[in-house]
């Protein structure tokens, strides 16, 4: 897998939402302020802040506005402005071959693991799970970010507070993304390859049978059979705690790494949180499930 340049001060970064719509120009403001805090150059996409119901314009607004900053050849970045939903409705459009002819950074996570799958492995591209646009950055997301995204360092590391489910080391490609469009994607030319993965997964809202039905599918889809880690992130405003006629998420996830038959580890920073890991899908990682650490090789 190919990494892209990194993203120094002076990088031309498109702003683009190719999914969910923004809540108004408050948050594009907020976005292109970001941007500007690493020294990049924001360009913002003419449809950024476009609304067609429950997505950001018509699927040919965010269609033309990604295919766009894929074929400027003086871009150097894309980070999605927000997830949602509606990255599945273009991936039979996107210009794969722009990005295997000019790699750059795309950026994004939740329903952007669409446009991950989609683009990273057709197009041998390293892309990168990692917090939108519009989403203020704590110190401790930015830091991830900016090691990932600009030095090409490990932007992960100790997951401190997760828990071990299967003990273990594993080294593999780094497959990350929301299970929802994980499993939405099972049996379509744009499910990613599991062979020899370690698979970072993630969610919210989503109660814990659904989660269960989820990775039941992607077990079923033959996926587990191949991977060589799991590592599950946070799944928030799930199932409430209190709920007793429910099975425990942390049982469900556990069973579903003795499916899988290797090292897991459950509770990293990963998904809709403050405090989130910058993952590069593609890159080779190693997990140990014991020690609770995630190195991911950049360099």
């Amino acid at each position: 897998m190919r990494l892209p340049p990194a993203l120094l001060p002076g990088a031309r970064v498109a702003l683009v939402s190719p999914a969910g719509p923004l809540r108004g120009n408050d948050e594009l403001e907020l976005a292109a302020e970001q941007a500007r805090s690493f020294g990049w150059e924001p360009v913002v996409g003419p449809n950024a802040l476009a609304k067609h119901g429950y997505l950001a314009g018509t699927d040919a607004d965010r269609l033309h506005d990604l295919n766009a900053a894929l074929a400027d050849q003086s871009i150097d970045g894309i980070w999605c402005l927000r997830g949602g939903y509606g990255a599945m409705r273009i991936l039979d459009g996107l210009d794969v071959d722009a990005m295997r002819k000019k790699p750059r950074a795309l950026i994004g996570y939740s329903d952007i693991t669409a446009l991950h799958t989609a683009l990273s492995g057709p197009a041998d591209v390293i892309t990168f799970h990692g917090p939108t646009a519009r989403s203020k950055l704590s110190e401790f997301s930015r830091d991830s970010f900016e090691r990932a995204i600009c030095w090409h360092a490990d932007p992960c590391g100790s997951a401190s507070e997760a828990t071990t489910l299967r003990s273990g080391r594993a080294s593999g490609r780094l497959v990350a993304g929301n299970l929802a469009l994980l499993a939405a994607l099972c049996g379509t030319r744009f499910a990613p390859d599991y062979t020899n993965a370690i698979l970072v997964l993630e969610d919210i809202g989503e109660a814990t049978y659904r989660i269960d039905r989820m990775l039941r599918q992607l077990a079923l889809s033959g996926a587990f059979s191949k991977l060589a880690g799991i590592v599950y992130g946070q799944f928030t405003d799930g199932t409430d705690p209190a709920d007793k006629s429910s099975c425990e998420l942390s049982d469900i996830l556990r069973e579903a790494a003795e499916l899988a038959g290797v090292p897991s580890i459950s509770g990293a920073p990963v998904g809709h949180i403050d405090d989130q890991w910058t993952i590069p899908i593609g890159a080779m990682a190693e997990l140990d499930a014991d020690a609770r650490t995630l190195h991911v090789a950049l360099s």
